[in-house]
């Protein structure tokens, strides 16, 4: 079938050429692929800690703290959850923007390896993240971190992660309270009846396909998870939750979940912060050179700094 050729800037070549399959043999080989850079250990600007933590149904999953070198503790943190349809390992775009966040914002930045789909749908994925929130608040004083300054966010399947793990927080009374939510392209409606999913059926890196491929892989029996917590613009209320950097991306069929958080939340009397970015796609800011990721990674970093520091 021929593709759809869409005005997405030249800025994100060659990766608006590219869209991954979805099958079970093809996430396995892919996630075979993907590492934790080397140069992220060797940064001297760096200091990066592991942890093993408790998580869902008892089992240990990986934590890994970056920090500034140098930094003034106990710091603030920005908890990072990496994207991929919640069947792909982050990448090393993820990885660098954990970096530049750490950097740029002057804090740590928590990112967690939760378990994946097929072999761990939800809701494995939703439990890991908030398992390591819960984690990072109970040990905030050992670990040298703020637990009145922790922020969450993350791109596209890590923006439903973070916002499901503000929810959980919420919903749990477990007494803690993010100050943010940082989202980028994210998937935050599973009905799949926007305008935007109807229309963005072969976009390059994401599209409504991959979304319905995907789905049998990641929510196989929705009755084991809560509403809110696999569509969250569907859940009952969204009182309680924090303010929000919400980011889109304009050929992207996840656009109009972002857009329509952003309505919820500003409705519940939630501040937001709205990005509409234009001649992009979703993962566009894989791509570190562009002027269009500088630019809103630039957003993200000032987004973060200026929250920590209104505490």
């Amino acid at each position: 079938m021929k593709r759809t050729k869409y005005p997405i800037s030249r800025e994100f070549l060659p990766l608006s050429l590219y869209t991954p399959r979805m099958t079970k043999k093809s996430i396995a080989r892919t996630n075979r692929l993907y590492r934790v850079p080397k140069s992220l250990f060797k940064d001297p600007e760096l200091n990066v800690r592991t942890f093993m933590i408790p998580s869902f149904r008892g089992a240990k999953i990986e934590l890994m703290l970056i920090e500034p070198v140098g930094i003034k503790k106990p710091a603030p943190c920005f908890y990072n959850i990496h994207g991929g349809g919640f069947v792909y390992e982050g990448t090393s775009a993820h990885y660098r923007h954990s970096v530049n966040y750490a950097k740029g914002a002057g804090c740590i930045v928590a990112y967690v390896k939760y378990r994946l789909g097929p072999e761990y749908p939800f809701p494995y994925p939703q439990e890991d993240c908030y398992a390591a929130l819960v984690w990072l608040h109970e040990h905030a004083g050992e670990i040298g971190i703020d637990p009145d300054r922790i922020g969450i966010g993350g791109d596209s399947a890590g923006g439903t992660l973070a916002v499901t793990s503000c929810l959980m927080a919420r919903d749990r009374q477990s007494g803690i309270k993010p100050l943010f939510q940082l989202l980028v392209y994210p998937f935050l409606d599973a009905r799949s009846q926007s305008e935007s999913f109807r229309k963005y059926t072969d976009t390059p890196v994401w599209n409504s396909t991959l979304s319905k491929k995907v789905t049998p892989f990641i929510n196989p029996r929705p009755e084991d998870t809560p509403l809110a917590y696999r569509s969250p613009v569907e859940a009952e209320s969204l009182e309680g939750m924090p303010q929000a950097y919400i980011e889109v991306a304009e050929f992207d069929a996840l656009r109009d979940d972002g857009i329509l958080y952003s309505k919820l939340l500003k409705e519940t009397g939630i501040d937001v912060e709205f990005h509409d970015t234009h001649g992009t796609m979703h993962g566009f800011d894989y791509n570190a050179k562009a002027p269009t990721t500088i630019k809103m990674e630039a957003l993200r970093i000032d987004y973060i700094k200026g929250k920590f520091r209104e505490r």
